[in-house]
């Protein structure tokens, strides 16, 4: 990812499946914005919630030319009249208004499959954001994560971070910048074997692997360790949710080598031989009650429950008793 320009950009498309790139992207196009003016503001919508007015409403210069920056989300789901707005407002945008448009790079029409090549050809700027799973770029996204805040690693201790921690990329993020913090900058497999001891089992991964075992007062043991200890409530909410839904992808699958099964969905196979393990005493009804509730979870932690903390609590709770269902 390439970081924000001095100035704000009229508009910036930002295209791929990876949350907290995307995230990243908004936020850079916000600072961007706020170097221009410290007040500018940011709203979202997703653009099937939106009508050609309301656009026009959102995207009009306000009478005392305040800075704003509309993020619409969901592009690659975008109908014609809202897309044919979007990209007229690329060739003709307004002063102290960014547009930012996400995309997955995917979509279901072909408006929404070209909308990329369209706002790209109409000058927009561009971040791409795509989804990292090969263990090659999630290593590169670690060593980034540790120069950017002022550190160095070998490759044994990027190495060494990524088993201890995970795949998730907050937790990666956090746990690269906390090292560096704690070391002085100088990363070695090490200094990550020690900050990591006896943390294990307050991590966002291990309260979801007992959520979704069953086993309720372990989960919830858990829980109040990490929060005790600062884990980020939305890095619980997103290992919750990947916990959950791939239980729910193997399970679908059903029984099988978790080598041949791990090309089909797009995994390594010792997770796939994890989440069948996971999958027993879950069935249909209890992971689609499941899924709804990591799916809430998500807004909830992002600022729409007034605890975030009582969320995760009443999350956990209710997958275990999702867990529980016949």
């Amino acid at each position: 990812m390439s970081s924000p320009a001095d100035t704000p950009d009229a508009v910036h498309l930002i295209v791929g499946e990876e949350e907290l790139l995307v995230e990243r992207a908004v936020r850079g196009a916000l600072d961007a914005a706020r170097e221009a003016d410290s007040q500018a503001d940011l709203t979202r919508v997703r653009v099937t919630d939106l009508t050609v007015p309301e656009l026009a409403e959102l995207v009009s210069p306000s009478l005392f030319a305040e800075g704003r920056v509309i993020a619409l989300e969901a592009a690659q789901e975008i109908g014609k009249e809202i897309a044919d707005a979007v990209v007229a407002y690329a060739k003709a945008p307004a002063d102290g208004v960014t547009v930012v448009v996400i995309h997955t790079g995917g979509g279901r029409s072909k408006v929404a499959k070209d909308l990329p090549a369209a706002l790209r050809k109409a000058g927009a700027r561009v971040t791409e954001c795509p989804k990292i799973t090969k263990a090659a770029d999630r290593e590169a996204f670690v060593r980034h994560e540790i120069r950017s805040a002022g550190g160095k690693a070998d490759p044994e201790a990027v190495a060494v971070l990524i088993e201890a921690v995970g795949s998730d990329l907050r937790e990666l993020a956090a746990a690269s910048s906390q090292l560096v913090a704690d070391t002085g900058g100088k990363v070695d497999a090490e200094a990550v074997r020690r900050y990591h001891r006896g943390r294990a089992e307050v991590t966002g991964f291990a309260v979801a692997e007992k959520a979704v075992m069953g086993d309720r007062a372990g989960a919830l043991e858990a829980l109040r360790w990490a929060m005790q200890l600062g884990v980020p409530h939305v890095l619980v909410a997103d290992a919750l949710a990947d916990a959950v839904r791939t239980v729910a992808r193997v399970s679908a699958v059903g029984r099988g080598d978790p080598f041949k099964l791990a090309g089909e969905l797009g995994m390594p196979p010792w997770k796939v031989k994890k989440a069948q393990g996971q999958s027993r005493g879950w069935d249909d009804p209890g992971l689609a009650a499941a899924m709804t509730v990591v799916a809430d979870l998500n807004a909830d932690v992002k600022g729409v429950a007034a605890d975030s903390g009582y969320a995760l609590e009443r999350a956990v709770l209710k997958i275990v008793a999702a867990h529980g269902k016949r």
